[in-house]
């Protein structure tokens, strides 16, 4: 028998040792594959309740829209020769009152025709009062002072849900005079606080699900994995069962208990306090320079010149006389001048690790909104920006 080293004996006692251990994770992997842990990392975001950023997928508000008449105006209504359809619903509505309106051509100027909208929250009853929205549909100029005449709202299935009525609250103002305007807001849109009444429920049945979804308002695979977690490990201390599993990275799927109501059952999970976490990302509106850069937004190291060019062009005619005794004529030669300079140019290097970084390289341009729009926009072209661009 041949004497192995000692140094060998050891390698040999630490593979006998680990070779159950490597049996047991890599008995269903192929070669080479490294086993995944079972447990994974708690999302790095902030903490939050599972009420403030998932929703009951049964629990979903529905919209509403009528078409009505707003009355009582100081002559900022539509004017009925450009909205034909102002003076079609008034006289049906004073027909409908038992008013004859044949003959003659309306001439008011205090009535306006809108569109009246109201989002019906679910588990509402009959008799429960919501708010609405009221805009313009013609050519009136403004709605304040107006009172909305009973409108019935419809929903996306033909049938009525609300009705409503009331005077038209409107934040905006417009003034104006003979030479000058002022406009101040939207004066051509309002709200009805409470002005409409639920005249018909929408049938809910919550309490008689045992399967419930939840869905994520902002997407994202380790939130939904992190609810599911902290929801089980709950679960297992209180009902003794796992009640939970994800689906994808918006929806969440609940299993009621038995023995206990969905509501209770909702109630008792919905305060849970869970780890958030979202893929880094940049946000950006051209329309009015606002920037919004994520925590985890990332820049490798780049070197960024920024400076606005400056392209002057100015037209000088010039006036050429003949030489004397000539029979030449006076003309006029032009003259073009054209300068280009870019003032205020810089070159900077930013490198951001973490996001305090980033705004520091970015500031120490010396650059507007507008400007940082483009360095991102060209950082993201060169592959160096390390999150997701959104230019709205």
């Amino acid at each position: 028998m041949i004497a192995r080293p000692p140094l060998a004996r050891i390698a040999l006692a630490l593979l006998i040792a680990v070779a159950p251990v490597r049996a047991t994770f890599s008995a269903d992997l192929e070669p080479g594959i490294v086993p995944i842990p079972a447990v994974m990392p708690p999302g790095r975001g902030p903490t939050s309740r599972i009420k403030d950023i998932a929703s009951l997928q049964s629990a979903r508000d529905n919209q509403l829209i009528g078409y009505g008449l707003v009355i009582g105006l100081q002559g900022s209504g539509d004017g009925l020769r450009n909205s034909p359809f102002t003076e079609q619903s008034m006289r049906a509505m004073l027909e409908n009152l038992g008013i004859a309106t044949e003959g003659g051509r309306a001439r008011s100027t205090n009535v306006a025709a809108v569109i009246v909208t109201a989002n019906l929250p679910a588990f509402v009853e009959s008799g429960t009062r919501i708010d609405v929205s009221v805009s313009s549909l013609g050519d009136a100029a403004s709605l304040a002072g107006g009172t909305l005449v009973m409108t019935p709202l419809r929903a996306a299935d033909g049938e009525i849900y609300a009705v409503a009525q009331g005077p038209v609250i409107v934040s905006g103002f417009s003034a104006q005079g003979q030479a000058e305007s002022l406009t101040q807001g939207v004066p051509t849109s309002g709200r009805v606080p409470n002005g409409a009444i639920v005249e018909r429920e929408v049938d809910s049945k919550l309490n008689a699900l045992d399967r419930m979804t939840l869905q994520l308002r902002n997407p994202d695979f380790s939130t939904a994995v992190t609810i599911v977690d902290v929801v089980n490990e709950f679960a297992m201390n209180r009902y003794g069962v796992r009640v939970a599993g994800e689906q994808d990275s918006r929806t969440v799927v609940l299993n009621k208990p038995k023995g206990i109501s969905t509501t209770r059952f909702f109630a008792e999970l919905e305060n849970l306090p869970v780890s958030t976490d979202a893929p880094a990302r940049v946000v950006v509106d051209e329309r009015s320079g606002t920037i919004v850069i994520g925590q985890d937004v990332k820049i490798q190291r780049v070197a960024i010149s920024h400076g606005a060019l400056t392209v002057r062009i100015t037209e000088m005619p010039r006036v050429v006389q003949p030489d004397p005794f000539s029979r030449g004529e006076t003309a006029v030669e032009p003259f073009t001048a054209i300068d280009a300079n870019r003032p205020d140019s810089k070159v900077a290097i930013i490198d951001g690790p973490d996001l305090q970084t980033l705004v520091a390289g970015l500031n120490r341009l010396g650059v507007k909104p507008d400007g940082i729009i483009a360095i991102l926009q060209g950082i993201k072209s060169a592959g160096a920006l390390q999150a997701e661009l959104v230019i709205q």
